[in-house]
């Protein structure tokens, strides 16, 4: 049986343990506290300078305008419903192209690994079709497929799924070549090297691609709705262009970056849901 002061000993350990914990934690949360303060004082920093600049003539308010005209534009649309169709539309767009992106380029990196043949094959065509410029296809998807959705889902998908492709498959062949000989020596089957091995080391890449794709869906969306779309934010930028309003053109660029980084935040919390569970 354990001493006396045996026991003793280990408290006083588990309640040192417990301590540094604790300050752990509340620096952390001091730095967390810090980082938001400084990225809200730059926030406002930057609309306080453009709203002064706009007004002292630093800048060309026709062409930059200035916060409040812009948030005045904002709020107006709002109130009168005409933002929702096109903010509805353009948030679908990009939903569907980033999931299926990320499907779609995660599959075919599997293919691709499971295919030494065809890895070597396809290898510079990636690379090819990587280095194209996606607005050069547009017009080619807007003939295929007609001006609308799926045509700029298209277009978004040209982008996401190349670059997961590209990260997931570089994550497999990156994986530590002395577990798979390991598994394999084991007897393990191709099948088996992938569940066992393969896929749980590239896991986390796995999952930080979604942040990666977030982005790459808006510019995808936003590109093909610059071609072919009747409504969604790409739309209203092209016409705030078109007939000088440049007001518009800066409320949808505002929204776009709220929206896109909403969503990049949620795509940040369920990664860190998904990895916390593993």
């Amino acid at each position: 049986m354990k001493s006396v002061e045996q026991i003793e000993t280990a408290a006083s350990r588990a309640l040192w343990l417990e301590e540094k914990h604790s300050e752990h934690q509340k620096k952390k949360r001091r730095w967390h506290n810090r980082v938001t303060a400084v990225r809200g004082s730059l926030l406002v920093l930057f609309f306080a300078l453009w709203e002064a600049g706009a007004r002292l003539g630093w800048i060309d308010k026709l062409l930059f305008s200035y916060p409040t005209k812009v948030f005045g534009q904002i709020w107006g649309d709002i109130a009168s419903g005409s933002l929702w169709p096109h903010l509805g539309m353009t948030v679908a767009e990009t939903v569907v192209g980033f999931l299926l992106g990320t499907l779609l380029g995660t599959l075919l990196a599997i293919v691709i690994w499971w295919s030494p043949f065809l890895s070597a094959v396809l290898d510079p065509y990636m690379v090819v079709f990587n280095s194209m410029p996606k607005v050069a296809l547009g017009p080619i998807f807007i003939v295929m497929f007609g001006a609308g959705f799926t045509a700029i889902v298209v277009t978004t998908l040209s982008i996401t799924v190349i670059i997961t492709t590209l990260v997931v498959y570089n994550s497999f062949c990156n994986v530590d070549p002395n577990l798979v000989k390991v598994a394999r020596s084991f007897g393990a089957s191709r099948v088996q090297v992938f569940n066992k091995v393969i896929l749980p080391s590239s896991f986390p890449t796995v999952v930080s691609t979604l942040k990666v794709n977030v982005g790459m869906s808006w510019v995808g969306v936003i590109v093909g709705e610059f071609l072919a779309a009747k409504s969604g934010l790409g739309y209203l930028i092209i016409y705030g262009f078109q007939v000088f309003n440049f007001t518009l053109v800066m409320s949808s660029l505002l929204i776009i970056a709220a929206v896109a980084t909403a969503m990049y935040q949620l795509v940040v919390y369920v990664e860190k849901l998904i990895l916390s569970r593993r």
